[in-house]
Order: structure tokens, then C-alpha cells, then sequence
């Protein structure tokens, strides 16, 4: 079975996807920073599913690794899933230009340098998917999150792009926008539960849509609609409200 690569392979969606993709027979490159402290969960997918796992040190925003990265990869992989995050505080960011920075590299910039180098490449070989794991956060600016939200929306636009120009090389482009997940990244906050996914459950809907050649995903479901309704706000009610 073919190679596929999760980037941000420490996270707990990633972790849920890898598990996914292992089920359904993948062989798996986690890609990540400290990646010797997946060897246990390495070993574990290896056990559980009979697949091979490769480990592969990666730092998302250490742009000028990514081409010799990829390029000794032992097989090219075919498909790649970015699920790389960073999430801080939005008063810390408005006033600590550092963690503007990082939220930006992380979630748009670093993406961008990776799925740039193999979209080339699955477009020259005419095959392939790219997932990339986006937000709702980046549908509306709101003034809790609109720092994070904004490298969102320049990712979503991104995949929405690549999309489009892989289309006529059969390369299919899943832009992910998850709403609220119970992982480590929103540990502390007072989440909906009804609104809230787990993070297996994420991972199941992005296997189905990848599988399916789907153009975007919210998961869950209902997010679609929040959404819709929150796009649609008129923008002088908008600019009023705390949401």
C-alpha cells in the first residue's frame, strides 16, 4: 500500500488520523519536531495494523528543510495531510509580535513552503490528494480570534487555489475546517459539547471526505450552517457583537 504524509504528527487529530489511514492499510510518514517521541506510537500502529511507519523530523516553519526533506523521502508519498496548528492567546498575540509571527508561520506560512514543494510534484505525476486542516475561525473575523483566524483564511484560500489549478492533473485538494475539538490545543476552554468533536471523530469524516475527492469539510456537520449564518451577519450589526 502506498505511503501517505501526516505533517504535525504529534497533534491529537493527527494521532486519530494516523490510526484511520493505518486501518484502512496506508503505510505512514509522521512528520514532526522531536519525531523520536512518536517511537512508541510508531511501534504501536506498526503492531495493530501490520503497516510500515517511518518517522521523519520535520519543523513545519524551517522552510529551507523541506525540499531535501522530501526529496529523500524512500517513497514519494501519495497523498499528504497538513495538520500542523498554533493557537495562542488573542490578547498575547496583539501585543507579542513573536507569537503574531508564529501563528502565521505555523498555520499558513510553513504550509504553504511544504504543499508548494508537492503539489509540484503530484502535479508533474498526475496523482496524488493534499488535505489540509484549516478552520472555521478563518470563514468571519472576530475579535476573539482573528489573528489566528486570519492565517486560517489565508490557508483556506490557499487550498481553495491549489485546488483549482490541480484539478485537470486528477489531484484532489480537502480544505478541513473543524469548529470546536477537544484536544490539547483548546485544553481550559469552556467549550458547547453539543458543538464540541473529538478528535477521532475528525479524523473518521477525513478519511471519508478524502476518500470521496470532497472539496471542503466541516466537521462537525452543523458548523456549515453556523457558519453560513455568521458570514451572513451584516457587517454594521457584525462589528457590535462579542461572538
Amino acid at each position: 500500500m502506498s505511503y501517505v504524509l501526516i505533517v504535525g504528527a504529534k497533534s491529537d487529530i493527527a494521532k486519530e488520523v494516523a490510526r484511520v489511514y493505518a486501518k484502512n492499510g496506508y503505510n505512514l510518514y509522521l512528520g514532526a519536531r522531536k519525531a523520536d517521541e512518536l517511537e512508541e506510537f510508531k511501534t504501536d500502529l506498526e503492531v495493530r495494523s501490520a503497516i510500515s511507519v517511518e518517522l521523519i523530523e520535520l519543523d513545519i516553519t524551517a522552510y529551507e528543510t523541506h525540499q531535501s526533506i522530501y526529496e529523500n523521502l524512500n517513497e514519494k508519498p501519495l497523498g499528504v495531510i497538513v495538520v500542523s496548528g498554533y493557537m495562542t492567546e488573542q490578547h498575547k498575540a496583539q501585543k507579542e509580535w513573536n507569537e503574531t509571527l508564529q501563528t502565521i508561520n505555523v498555520n499558513y506560512t510553513g504550509a504553504v513552503s511544504l504543499l508548494n514543494i508537492i503539489a509540484n510534484d503530484f502535479e508533474e505525476e498526475k496523482r496524488g490528494f493534499i488535505v489540509g486542516v484549516s478552520s472555521v475561525a478563518g470563514d468571519r473575523g472576530r475579535k476573539t480570534n482573528y489573528i489566528y483566524g486570519s492565517a486560517k483564511a489565508a490557508f483556506s484560500a490557499y487550498l481553495s487555489g491549489l485546488r483549482n489549478r490541480l484539478c485537470e492533473s486528477s489531484v484532489s485538494v480537502l480544505t478541513v475546517k473543524p469548529g470546536f475539538v477537544n484536544t490539547k490545543m483548546t485544553e481550559g476552554l469552556a467549550l458547547p459539547e453539543k458543538l464540541t468533536a473529538q478528535p477521532a471523530e475528525v479524523a473518521q469524516d477525513i478519511y471519508n471526505a478524502q476518500q470521496a475527492s470532497k472539496n471542503t469539510l466541516y466537521t462537525k456537520w452543523i458548523w456549515r450552517y453556523i457558519m453560513l449564518i455568521i458570514t451572513h451577519i451584516p457587517e454594521f450589526i457584525f462589528k457590535k457583537l462579542s461572538i
